[in-house]
């Protein structure tokens, strides 16, 4: 079908600016004063962080296109110049936002609640004056390697993320001038690293009033930063932090090893070109004139900071003891009800499907089911792919265990998995020693899909039991994570697990496939077919309906699609937790289409699909996003949901998202988000709702908010 009307850039909203937007959306979590104070901690530290990938991989990218002349415009006519022009003015405001948020509302609500942070080392009492020092004579002296500038000594090389201290020093013995007047100072530059192996606040002896009081590393390390240079009078000292390029650039076709090329690569990553320079605001300008000139800054690279560099260490903030009233109570995950009985993994897979719907409920039944495979005699095989894995995983544990008990084990271990090579590749050597054939991921395409497949003997025969999920195997970001799956022993799915096994191992693709649908073979041609079903539909005067619940929307042919569709009268509604590059409430095209982000103490990570299909309603579950790299560069599973129970389960978690006007933000057609008018409605939490239905389910109570109809939700009118 042809799609190119829907195409013309002014219907496509540029991806990273999209980007900025989820980060704002983030941020207005911490600047909402219905929040308990400690949880808005968190979320700025989640912007911090979410920035700080962003620079080193998005702007990264777009900054080695304008360095090698690539000039083509993305879906929204936009060259990369001009993305970074408008990405440097976004990101400067976003800032400025945070640190007013910081400045203006947190530290006051901190001070409210008797909880301070000496925002700099001069304020401190004599007595907290006298700790710090001991502090740092103790702590924080032995730690520290002083590095100074000079006609012997190059600039240093000043590594990624770090947080320095930089100073201005003038030798002591200076001669003065004959009329006792010093002479012009030779000032050199010196620099420090603030060390990451040290907590990077100290908690200060309580107050007399019981006030408590926290100072950063950085502050004490000023204070006493002459210690570091004796022969010399600091002039000036402030901290500074760089940003650099961390986009992996490998050359898969010319890397004979790709584990021996992504561990050469990760040390690259240290030193790549400096992207973003975020110093103290109020920088002496002859110090601040060295940085730029060192590190090759321009101005729209360079923020200049209000307050402590690098937000992050809120997290940690929020992880202080004797808070707990400012916090959102922890949440316990439930346990699965089928599988609340004395029944092995295995026999309760065979009564029926079990859905899991994570971290509402407990991850623990994804880990069992390896650990009970490893252990179990009638176990002939267990395959599994890894993409992101927590730092001690009991799956990998029980994976070895397997290969250890003689059971054949085959694990994909994604090499590419962004910020996570290091790890993999540790994990990756750990398999290979304990008789796991290892696989590292495959020439050109990243291995996203989340699959486990056991093979077991039984008396009928061979049994094929599976697990699909949308996230990853990880039991700590599961806690965390909303993600969805599923635990079969469907023949028809057993065999296409096979398939994609042996596909990943020996490059075999079967002529056909029953009921997966794997990118990047036909992932996409099978959700365009769908779209233009409900089309048809549509077309043809019946009801016609798509639901979908992604992580990120940009691909441009599935959003023209989509066009097309609501131009058809399709009723689409889409759940998109971070980017969304398609815009709503163009006349005659998207006025049809709603989109909401949902934003809260979980982080939205499921990918769902519905499909009214004249009737025949369709849910898909999976691991892809509609993102090009999902559908084009990655292997991806995408399954379908056919236990009538289990459907019903997984489109009601679409349809309370779809109620959610607590959380939600509402995409305007000017691409602005906006929380939903909650007036004469009754609050819905998404996130809450589905936390009080597993608990109530795994106590034996029928949930009281259990609804099962699937009604079209109207559309919001802001």
């Amino acid at each position: 079908m042809d799609y190119s009307a829907y195409m013309k850039p002014e219907y496509y909203r540029n991806r990273e600016l999209s980007w900025i937007s989820f980060d704002e959306r983030v941020l207005s979590e911490a600047r909402d004063k219905n929040i308990p104070l400690f949880e808005r901690l968190k979320f700025l530290s989640i912007t911090a962080s979410n920035l700080d990938e962003f620079y080193m991989i998005r702007v990264a990218s777009l900054k080695d296109m304008v360095h090698t002349q690539y000039n083509k415009p993305d879906i929204a006519g936009m060259t990369p110049r001009d993305q970074l022009k408008a990405i440097s003015a976004s990101t400067h405001e976003l800032v400025a936002q945070q640190y007013r948020t910081y400045n203006r509302s947190l530290i006051p609500a901190l001070k409210h609640i008797n909880l301070h942070i000496v925002s700099s080392h001069e304020e401190l009492t004599r007595e907290q004056a006298a700790y710090v020092d001991e502090y740092f004579e103790e702590n924080v002296y032995p730690v520290l390697t002083p590095m100074a500038m000079d006609s012997s000594r190059p600039f240093p090389l000043i590594r990624n993320k770090t947080l320095n201290i930089g100073a201005l020093i003038s030798k002591k013995d200076e001669k003065k001038q004959k009329d006792g007047k010093k002479g012009k100072e030779n000032l050199e530059f010196a620099t420090v690293q603030v060390p990451a192996v040290l907590p990077r606040f100290v908690q200060l002896p309580a107050g007399e009033d019981g006030s408590h009081s926290l100072i950063l590393l950085e502050e004490i390390i000023e204070r006493n930063i002459g210690k570091l240079f004796l022969s010399y009078d600091v002039v000036c000292a402030h901290p500074y932090r760089i940003m650099r390029n961390a986009d992996l650039t490998i050359d898969e076709d010319e890397a004979a090893d790709l584990l021996i090329e992504i561990q050469k690569q990760l040390k690259k990553r240290q030193w790549g070109e400096v992207i973003r320079l975020e110093v103290e605001d109020k920088m002496d300008k002859r110090l601040l004139k060295i940085l730029k000139t060192e590190f090759n800054i321009k101005d729209e690279d360079l923020f200049f900071i209000p307050g402590p560099l690098d937000l992050t260490f809120l997290m940690k903030m929020y992880g202080l003891e004797g808070y707990a009233a400012y916090k959102v109570p922890k949440y316990t995950p439930a346990p699965v009800p089928a599988l609340q009985n004395e029944d092995d993994i295995f026999a309760n897979i065979r009564k029926k499907d079990i859905l899991l719907h994570h971290p509402y409920m407990s991850f623990d039944p994804v880990v069992d089911f390896v650990r009970q495979a490893a252990k179990d005699p009638q176990v002939l095989a267990i395959k599994q792919t890894l993409y992101r894995v927590s730092g001690n995983s009991p799956i990998i544990a029980a994976l070895a265990q397997a290969a250890e008990n003689g059971k054949q084990v085959s694990v994909l271990v994604e090499l590419k998995a962004r910020f996570d090579e290091e790890n993999n590749i540790v994990w990756a050597k750990m398999l290979e020693k304990a008789g796991c054939h290892v696989i590292y991921g495959l020439l050109g395409l990243k291995v996203h899909s989340k699959i486990t497949l056991v093979v077991r003997r039984e008396e009928e025969g061979i049994r094929r039991y599976v697990h699909l999920g949308t996230g990853n195997y990880n039991d700590s970001t599961a806690k965390q994570y909303t993600d969805c799956g599923i635990l079969t022993c469907d023949a028809k799915i057993g065999e296409d697990a096979t398939a994609v096994f042996n596909m990943l191992s020996g490059y075999s693709e079967p002529s056909t496939w029953n009921k997966l649908v794997v990118a990047p073979i036909w992932m996409r041609n099978r959700f365009l077919h769908m779209i233009r079903m409900e089309e048809e539909h549509a077309r043809n005067g019946q009801e016609a309906r798509i639901v979908a619940k992604i992580n990120s929307l940009c691909d441009q042919e599935i959003i023209a699609a989509l066009y097309s569709a609501s131009a058809a009268g399709v009723k689409i509604d889409l759940v998109v937790r971070g980017i969304c590059c398609l815009i709503t409430g163009i006349p005659g095209i998207s006025e049809n289409i709603t989109v909401r982000s949902i934003v809260g103490n979980f982080l939205e990570h499921a990918r769902i699909f519905y499909f009214y299909s004249n009737g025949n309603e369709e849910v898909y579950m999976g691991s892809a996003d509609w993102m090009p790299r999902n559908l084009d560069k990655r292997v991806e599973i995408v399954f379908p949901v056919e236990d009538p129970d289990i459907k019903k389960e997984v489109m009601n978690i679409l349809k309370i998202q779809l109620e959610d006007n607590m959380k939600a933000h509402v995409l305007q057609p000017d691409g602005t988000y906006v929380k939903p008018d909650r007036r004469g409605k009754v609050p819905v939490c998404a996130q809450d709702y589905f936390c009080q239905e597993a608990t109530e389910r795994a106590s034996g109570k029928k949930a009281a908010l259990d609804r099962r109809v699937f009604v079209p939700a109207e559309p919001v009118s802001e």
